[in-house]
């Protein structure tokens, strides 16, 4: 089973962000900036890999609209165990599907 990971590049708001969350000792360093990294498991994996991009070290650095929900769940939770969560917000599985039409019964 291969680990999975949501890259999250921390400025200074996005970091102050984390750290008024409780979360300051989640921050580590990846090429001379601060991130924090949200674990993803398989089932999450296969959902997400249909609109998001991991790379060869399976993490993913998520577009900037996307980012900033993860990192608000994040901050509303208090925790980076958001996944279960956050799945729905990140990934719509009917985006551009039709809707039905009504059955008639």
């Amino acid at each position: 089973m291969a680990d999975y990971y949501i890259n999250i590049f921390l400025d200074g708001e996005k970091l102050k962000k984390v750290q008024d969350a409780g979360l300051a000792s989640q921050v580590k360093e990846d090429g001379g900036k601060k991130v924090i990294q949200v674990l993803v498991n398989d089932k999450e994996y296969k959902k997400l890999v249909k609109n998001f991009t991991f790379d060869d070290s399976n993490i993913c650095v998520l577009p900037d609209e996307a980012e900033t929900k993860l990192l608000n769940i994040i901050a509303d939770m208090k925790s980076l165990d958001v996944m279960k969560f956050a799945i729905m917000k990140l990934y719509n599985p009917l985006a551009g599907k039709a809707p039905r039409a009504a059955a008639k019964y």
